[in-house]
């Protein structure tokens, strides 16, 4: 009688065992045709795995090596969450030298960076007011900078010269700036407005011209015209310039990258001192300097943690702040702020949780560079691997959000998955290069149950948002 039992409950398992795995098998079946239309051409991976159990329920090409573009940034949020930890900050501290009599400094300011992401022009306000409460009406010594935090070079290797004039490849030191509350750190807003027709376009930079330097040979021309008008920065130089034609009633905003951001940031200081009505001796000048022994502290300006800053890095995609994070990663841990052991570190702890890393190959934290590749299989394993860190609740709510229309809640998702349908269903990191589209994170299907999935596509178009988006749908509705 036992053994009867025994062969009736085998036998109940596997009829139900059956049962899920013909429906699985429906399942990948619908997903590969839909697969087949709309990746058809393309060099590709795909994986898809249960949140629960890690499983891998569905891979099309999923080890084959792809750029992951700004998915990439997955990895190192995770990274500098476990090691630097939520509550990290950054700091930016002032400092001087020599005496104060009768309102003069007769001596030097200090600036010294540790990389922070959020300074901004206020902050410099806050600094000269605590000048002024020192009783300093005017300085007779100079502006020095200390940017020895980080080392190597400001650039990570895979940008293109091209890109150099544009906020997404911005150079970094441990001492720059931002003009926004978006954090595209080592830049300055460069805005035009027509004028008068035949004449130049009127020109605004926020938050000051920080020691750029404007060349305006662009023309205003009649309303209805073409608008031909470019602003970018001349090649490894300080020069902006604005060329072609903006018609009247138009304009124009770029943000345009520093060539050196730390004296461009020591130029922004000087500038805002002085509109504050602090003084400067005849010949005063910004530089660099190692902040001496024999200084003053007068204050430290601490960023916002970790935490907080996590949406603006992962939901608005922010290069910059992926490669302050990467050499900060380098700085902590091995004491030097450079790109060769910021990466260490980032390779480490995805060793750590069990990532195979000879399948990750990467020379920068942002994604940006054509040289880096991962497979749809490694990148959903480390996404299952995320629920058991400690810091999974910020990683997870620092992901866009498909369809939200808040851009620091959908971020590069907002325009997405809009459809009622799909509203909410979708969280994770999108990535774009010249010819690739990718997307990787988690997916709440119509059964209730929740996938880690990765979509890499190298292709020849534009973008292929669409046909990713489509795919997508289709794993929500299938699964």
């Amino acid at each position: 009688m036992k053994n009867q039992l025994k062969i009736y409950i085998l036998f109940f398992v596997m009829a139900i065992a059956s049962t899920f795995f013909s429906i699985n098998a429906e399942a990948n079946s619908d997903l590969t045709k839909t697969v087949n239309r709309h990746l058809y051409g393309t060099n590709f991976s795909m994986a898809l795995r249960d949140l629960n159990t890690g499983e891998l329920v569905y891979e099309y090409y999923g080890n084959n090596g792809i750029k992951p573009a700004s998915t990439l940034k997955l990895l190192t949020a995770a990274t500098a969450l476990e090691v630097l930890g939520e509550d990290y900050y950054f700091s930016t501290q002032m400092l001087m030298d020599g005496k104060i009599q009768n309102g003069i400094l007769h001596g030097n300011i200090y600036l010294r960076g540790e990389g922070d992401p959020t300074l901004q022009v206020k902050d410099f306000v806050t600094f000269s007011n605590t000048l002024k409460q020192k009783g300093i009406k005017q300085i007779n010594g100079n502006i020095y900078g200390d940017e020895t935090w980080f080392t190597g070079d400001r650039l990570s290797p895979g940008i293109l010269a091209k890109d150099e004039t544009y906020y997404y490849a911005a150079p970094i030191s441990a001492l720059t700036t931002s003009p926004d509350n978006d954090y595209d750190v080592s830049t300055v807003i460069v805005t035009a407005k027509a004028s008068r027709v035949g004449s130049a376009p009127s020109i605004s930079v926020q938050p000051n011209l920080s020691g750029l330097r404007l060349i305006n040979n662009a023309k205003t021309v009649k309303e209805g015209s073409r608008n031909t008008l470019g602003i970018e920065r001349k090649y490894r130089t300080n020069q902006i310039i604005i060329s072609g034609n903006l018609p009247q009633g138009s304009s124009k905003k770029e943000w345009v990258t520093m060539f050196n951001p730390t004296l461009s940031t020591l130029n922004s200081f000087k500038n805002t001192l002085a509109a504050q009505g602090i003084k400067f001796a005849n010949g005063s000048k910004v530089d660099y300097a190692t902040v001496p022994s024999n200084t003053v502290s007068l204050g430290t300006k601490r960023s916002q943690t970790l935490k907080r800053l996590m949406p603006n890095f992962i939901k608005l995609s922010n290069n910059g702040i992926a490669d302050i994070l990467v050499k900060t990663l380098g700085k902590r841990v091995y004491n030097a702020g450079d790109w060769e052991h910021g990466l260490k570190v980032v390779r480490e702890y995805g060793q750590s949780i069990g990532l195979d890393m000879n399948q990750w190959k990467f020379e920068d934290g942002s994604g940006i560079s054509h040289s880096n590749m991962v497979t749809a299989i490694q990148q959903t394993l480390f996404l299952v691997k995320q629920p058991q860190e400690p810091s999974y609740s910020t990683f997870l709510t620092s992901l866009p959000l498909g369809g939200q229309r808040d851009r620091l809640i959908g971020g590069t998702l907002r325009n997405r998955f809009t459809e009622v349908a799909y509203k909410n269903r979708v969280m994770a990191k999108t990535g774009s290069l010249d010819g690739v589209s990718t997307l990787a994170g988690y997916v709440h299907a119509n059964s209730g149950k929740s996938y880690a999935f990765s979509i890499l596509v190298e292709h020849n178009s534009s973008s292929y948002i669409t046909q990713i988006d489509t795919v997508m749908k289709k794993i929500i509705t299938t699964y």
